[in-house]
C-alpha cells in the first residue's frame, strides 16, 4: 500500500494561541500508524514553502487522522490556514515505532512532545506514570485528557503557574528516589525538546531502565534520502527519519 495519500480536511481548530488541532480523512485505504510513527503534510497549496513538514500522529480513529501542531514558522502558519473541506497530500506513517509496552510505563513529555505520546496513552490507558512539563499553563496542551487517561500524573511548569515549579526531569528524579530499587525497570518512554532528553539521559544513566525517545529533528524528505536529520549514535550516524524517530537513549551520543 502506498504511502502517498491525499485526505480531506475535517477541521483544523485553534485549542489556544499556541496550538491547534488538525482532523483529517484519508481520501483513499492507508496503513494503521503506530504510537511514535509520524507524517510528512503538504504545508500549502503552492510551492512556499516548498517542502513537506513531519507531524507526530496524535490519534487515529476509525477513517480519521488526528495532528496536534504549534504554530511557529511558515510551513506551521500555512497550515493553519487549512479549511474543512480543503484536500493536502500527505506520506505516512513513517518512522518507527515505541515499543509496546507490557504492564505499567512511564511517559515523559515536553511540551508540543505530548501529541507523539497522548497516542501511546491511549493505545493503553490507566497503565502510565504521566510527568508532563511546559514553560507555563498555556503550554500543557491536552493536559485534561492526557491525566484521564494515566495511572498517575506528575506535572510542572517553569514558572509554577500549574503544578508544581520546576523542570519535569527533577520531579522524575524525585519520583525514582521515592521507589525501591525493584522497581526501575518501569520502561520509559519520552518525547519533547532537546535539551530536556539530553537531561534525562543523565537522569537515567547507570540505572537498569529501558529508555525509549523520539527525536524531534528538522526533516526534509522524512524518507531517508536526503541525510537532513542525521544525529550521533554509538554505531554512527544516523537517519531520524529512518532508523528513528524513535530510539533507546543510551543508543544517542549527546553534544
Amino acid at each position: 500500500m502506498s504511502k502517498y495519500f491525499k485526505a480531506k480536511t475535517v477541521d483544523n481548530i485553534s485549542l489556544n494561541k499556541h496550538f491547534r488541532l488538525l482532523n483529517l480523512s484519508p481520501l483513499s485505504d492507508i496503513d494503521i500508524p503506530q504510537p511514535g510513527q509520524f507524517y510528512m503534510l503538504q504545508a500549502g497549496d503552492t510551492y512556499d514553502p516548498l517542502l513537506k513538514r513531519p507531524f507526530s500522529i496524535f490519534r487515529h480513529e476509525d477513517n480519521s487522522l488526528s495532528f496536534l501542531y504549534r504554530i511557529r514558522g511558515k510551513g506551521t502558519l500555512s497550515l493553519s490556514h487549512l479549511k474543512s473541506g480543503d484536500i493536502i497530500n500527505a506520506i505516512g506513517p513513517l518512522g518507527n515505532s515505541y515499543p509496546e509496552p507490557h504492564g505499567d510505563f512511564i511517559a515523559l513529555a515536553g511540551g508540543i512532545g505530548i501529541a507523539s505520546l497522548l497516542h501511546l496513552l491511549a493505545g493503553f490507558k490507566n497503565k502510565a506514570y504521566l510527568f508532563y512539563g511546559a514553560r507555563n499553563k498555556e503550554e500543557l496542551v491536552m493536559l485534561n485528557e492526557a491525566k484521564a487517561i494515566s495511572k498517575e500524573s506528575f506535572i510542572t511548569t517553569d514558572d509554577g503557574s500549574e503544578g508544581e515549579k520546576g523542570l519535569i526531569t527533577d520531579s522524575l528524579m524525585k519520583f525514582f528516589n521515592s521507589l525501591p530499587i525493584t522497581h526501575y525497570p518501569l520502561p520509559l518512554y519520552a518525547c519533547g525538546p532537546t535539551p530536556m532528553l539530553r537531561e534525562l539521559s543523565k537522569v537515567v544513566a547507570g540505572k537498569d531502565i529501558k529508555c525509549y525517545v523520539s527525536l524531534e529533528e528538522h526533516m526534509a524528505c522524512g524518507v531517508g534520502a536526503c541525510l537532513g536529520c542525521v544525529i550521533k549514535t554509538v554505531s554512527g550516524y544516523k537517519r531520524v527519519c529512518k532508523e528513528g524517530p524513535v530510539f533507546d537513549i543510551k543508543y544517542i551520543i549527546w553534544e
